[in-house]
């Protein structure tokens, strides 16, 4: 599924403060290097640098504590000489600032993201110059985004759902009894321990890396059907007895995760250590009250059609935000930032390999994956930034915005969540900087929302 990505909406840079930048000529040319980045030249005379410095001068005069002079009377040369450093830095701050604002206005920028002052001269007339490398929001052409066309399946949730449903309830509450008068058949569980092979050597040896559960497993439940471990594993083992070995070959699926295993022919030495059939529980009010107490069986397969409806509803929503991404993105073609791809790509496979970790993958599996991660981690980043960048130029066109008090609900709804005091909780969102992050995720999901209400939706 197609998610938000972690990148802030489009950057302008901040005044230190909210104050006015008086206007000033100087000469500013943008060098652009491709649709995403460009180099900002900036030289400022030596007049409006020194008129700058004079007003700073005039702030810090007004405002200094120095013993021997009265409040606003201090000379300027005093001040100059012991405020030295701060007034450069304040100096300095406030022209790259008025030059960042200037360049933005004037090449009709959109700035994702603006590098320190570089190869800044402070010439010996008093005039300053400095670059910048700029990332920009890519240029394109909103494609057509209103009336698309979603065609949805037709769905519904039937008897046979329910049931399947039921059956799995079933099995959840079933009971297992050992079997000891009889050997392994399908439908069972058998109990055992069992090493994979390749060349005569243990498979993890052969291949120099973990593959998890193709090379061993002991105590392992086998529940005995076709795809189980392996396609053919639990054929190769029917009839087998309690205490009895069994050699067989088996080839390791087209599909499987290790690239130089697939299609490969393993030989396997497995011993079953016990035998269990399972007893499933009878489908009546009786277990019906144990799933949920004081349900009969009909109330029972009620509720269920009812949680069933609503995730197929959920999926359905899924289905049809899904499709009106994918359409908006093959409707335009543009390049996107490369320190952008590089971040969310990262991202992206850093929670991929979590999700690996909190399914049970080991360090040796997730490591010997790395490369599949990395490309789907890749693909899922560049879709998410294209969706990202289309869905805010949407917005702007039709004026999407949104307003401080859906904001704040929001935050109060997040804070209750956690069981924070709402105040202390908007102020942590803000020193984490996740509350911009929040407001753009709003943002994005009112925009798919009013695109949704403008499609055209067939089933």
């Amino acid at each position: 599924p197609l998610t938000t990505p972690r990148r802030p909406s489009t950057f302008r840079p901040p005044s230190p403060e909210r104050r006015s930048v008086p206007n000033f000529e100087m000469n500013i040319t943008v060098e652009r290097q491709s649709d995403c980045e460009a180099l900002l030249r900036v030289e400022i005379p030596a007049e409006a640098v020194n008129g700058e410095r004079t007003r700073i001068v005039q702030s810090f005069s007004s405002q200094a504590r120095i013993p021997g002079y009265r409040p606003g009377k201090v000379p300027r040369s005093v001040i100059e000489k012991r405020f030295e450093e701060e007034i450069a830095r304040e100096l300095e701050s406030r022209l790259v600032q008025k030059a960042y604002q200037e360049a933005i206005e004037k090449e009709d920028l959109r700035v994702l993201n603006a590098k320190g002052p570089e190869d800044t001269i402070h010439h010996p007339d008093g005039a300053l110059s400095f670059s910048s490398q700029l990332t920009l929001s890519p240029q394109f052409d909103l494609p057509e985004y209103k009336g698309l066309t979603l065609e949805i399946p037709e769905h519904g949730v039937g008897e046979e759902e329910v049931d399947r449903e039921l059956q799995n309830l079933r099995n959840r509450f079933a009971d297992f009894t050992d079997i000891t008068d009889r050997a392994l058949q399908d439908g069972d569980f058998g109990i055992i321990d069992y090493n994979a092979q390749l060349d005569g050597k243990p498979l993890e040896e052969a291949v120099g890396q973990s593959v998890g559960y193709l090379a061993s497993g002991q105590d392992y439940w086998l529940k005995m059907e076709e795809e189980s471990l392996l396609p053919g594993f639990s054929a190769a083992l029917e009839g087998t007895a309690v205490g009895e070995e069994r050699d067989f070959n088996l080839t390791v699926p087209e599909d499987f995760a290790v690239e130089e295993l697939r299609g490969v022919e393993l030989a396997y030495t497995a011993i079953v250590k016990g035998v269990k059939e399972q007893v499933l529980p009878e489908l009546d009010d009786e277990l019906a009250g144990q799933i949920i107490p004081g349900k009969t069986l009909e109330e029972l397969r009620e509720v269920i059609e009812t949680q069933l409806l609503q995730q197929l509803s959920q999926r359905v929503e899924e289905f049809k935000v899904n499709q009106l991404l994918e359409k908006l993105n093959q409707g335009v073609e543009f390049e996107l930032p490369n320190e952008l791809v590089t971040a969310e790509t990262q991202g992206q496979a850093d929670e991929m390999v979590e999700r690996g970790v909190g399914a049970g993958m080991s360090e040796e599996e997730i490591e010997a994956q790395q490369g599949e991660i990395f490309a789907a981690a890749s693909q899922r980043a560049r879709m998410n930034l294209r969706t990202d960048f289309i869905l805010q130029r949407v917005a702007e066109a039709e004026e999407i915005t949104v307003g401080k008090e859906d904001l704040m609900r929001r935050i109060a709804a997040r804070a209750q969540q956690a069981k924070k005091p709402v105040k202390a909780f908007a102020r942590e969102l803000q020193q984490s900087g996740r509350l911009s992050n929040l407001q753009h995720s709003m943002l994005l999901s009112k925009t798919i929302d009013f695109l949704l209400e403008h499609a055209n939706v067939q089933t």
